[in-house]
């Protein structure tokens, strides 16, 4: 070991402004750290007049959401709407309709998409032209989400998140809201309803042993049961929960090229699993060292269940509406279709008009006179958050509260998630007086 050099007195002299130069930095640092994690919050109110998000603006890096809208025979118009609904141009969309869908529909929407000014000006919208068979409780859906991905992976740039949602999903809140409010969230959360307390599903999910036909056949049929039971699994725990997931990019990554076996175990293990759509991406996530503290125990969705719960959520009507909007989420489901419920939100929530896309900062025309805001439209990085996201920014706040959210990851990314609750948080302290001063419209 080497021996420390002994100097005489008058040689320290040194140190004492090499000491008072790091102090000073180190409250230079301190106070730019703390003055740049509380300006977004301070800044609410004129960012959400008209705010753009970029490099020298002082505001953290717009997130991209890639989005995978799925249904199935006589939902064309339906997937139309969703679309309409939660288009923006910063992000990317996979359309399809299953292979029970006739294909005089899937041609439509691929004619609607191709023709609409606005999404062949962006061109980030894609219809599947070679659909897949999808299969109730079968594995064939976790099939359509991972082609879907992968496709997503190929042709979208470096999009952060991932949304699956059905034609009977609809959002209650714009883009610009979501992607506002996600702009100050961690990159690696993933939001997916789970649990290790299977119960009943053991015997009725987890140890009986299916087959889906859609796997091999070109008609739709239910599922078929083997007689032979199978023991739980010892190598990896099974989790369930939720279908519909918000998944990280990373994390995706991981399931479709896999550094490890866990993924393809997993997949092979649920293609005789019934209802694998909320249990797969569970499983995988929480048996992953590298994902398993990177989850958000909660699927984005507004949803209503029996007591006790049935096999189908409740249907949304307008009674239901001051629940969603109370909520905080940014989805919803389940709705028939074109339900009058849907034309409120549209009215109330997104001030969407029939026909058209959700306004946002990126739609520059005129609403004069009942014209479409977004018939001309221009930077994508320019968003306009409503009221909506404050009710966003509560529900997270919530979520990532400790009592709620375990931190047992690393602290590096500790110290990330805590800097989004305090960010959070503080926008939530000043909501009461801010909503008193600002008159919010669309």
């Amino acid at each position: 070991m080497r021996k420390p050099h002994h100097y005489q007195y008058p040689e320290r002299k040194w140190l004492i402004p090499l000491l008072t130069s790091s102090v000073l930095s180190l409250i230079l640092l301190l106070a730019a750290t703390v003055r740049y994690g509380r300006s977004p919050s301070t800044s609410v109110s004129s960012r959400s007049d008209n705010t753009v998000s970029g490099a020298g603006s002082g505001l953290p890096r717009q997130p991209r959401l890639a989005y995978l809208i799925s249904g199935t025979k006589g939902d064309a118009l339906r997937l139309r709407r969703v679309l309409q609904a939660v288009y923006h141009p910063w992000n990317y969309y996979l359309l399809h309709l299953d292979l029970e869908g006739p294909a005089a529909e899937r041609i439509e929407l691929a004619r609607y998409v191709r023709s609409e000014p606005v999404l062949v000006g962006y061109d980030n919208v894609r219809v599947v032209g070679n659909a897949n068979m999808v299969t109730y409780k079968g594995p064939t859906m976790i099939a359509v989400t991972l082609h879907a991905v992968a496709i997503l992976l190929r042709q979208g740039k470096e999009w952060d998140w991932f949304i699956n949602l059905s034609a009977s999903d609809y959002p209650l809140m714009s883009q610009d809201d979501l992607l506002h409010v996600f702009s100050y969230l961690p990159r690696d959360l993933n939001f997916i309803e789970h649990t290790s307390n299977i119960g009943w599903k053991e015997y009725q999910r987890g140890r009986p042993i299916i087959l889906d036909p859609g796997l091999y056949s070109m008609k739709k049929s239910d599922v078929f049961w083997a007689k032979e039971k199978r023991s739980m699994p010892y190598s990896f725990k099974l989790f369930v929960g939720s279908a519909w997931v918000v998944l990280t990019r990373s994390f995706l990554e991981f399931c479709i090229w896999g550094w490890d076996n866990l993924p393809r175990t997993l997949l092979m293990y649920y293609t005789n699993f019934l209802s694998s759509p909320e249990g797969y991406f569970h499983t995988v996530i929480c048996n992953s060292k590298d994902y398993q503290n990177t989850t958000v125990n909660h699927d984005l969705h507004y949803i209503m269940w029996d007591n006790p719960p049935r096999q189908h959520p409740i249907t949304l009507k307008s009674k239901h509406f001051d629940g969603m909007v109370e909520s905080g989420a940014p989805f919803a489901r389940k709705f028939v279709k074109d339900d009058p419920v849907l034309d409120r939100i549209d009215q109330e929530l997104l001030g969407r008009s029939k026909g058209r896309f959700t306004p946002g900062g990126w739609c520059v025309g005129s609403s004069f006179l009942g014209r479409d805001p977004c018939a001309i439209y221009g930077n994508p990085e320019i968003i306009k958050p409503t009221i909506s996201s404050k009710r966003l920014e509560k529900l997270l706040v919530k979520l990532l509260d400790p009592e709620n959210f375990r931190c047992v990851c690393m602290y590096n990314q500790c110290i990330y998630i805590f800097s989004a609750c305090l960010f959070l948080l503080t926008n939530v302290e000043e909501t009461l007086g801010f909503f008193t001063m600002v008159d919010w419209h669309f």
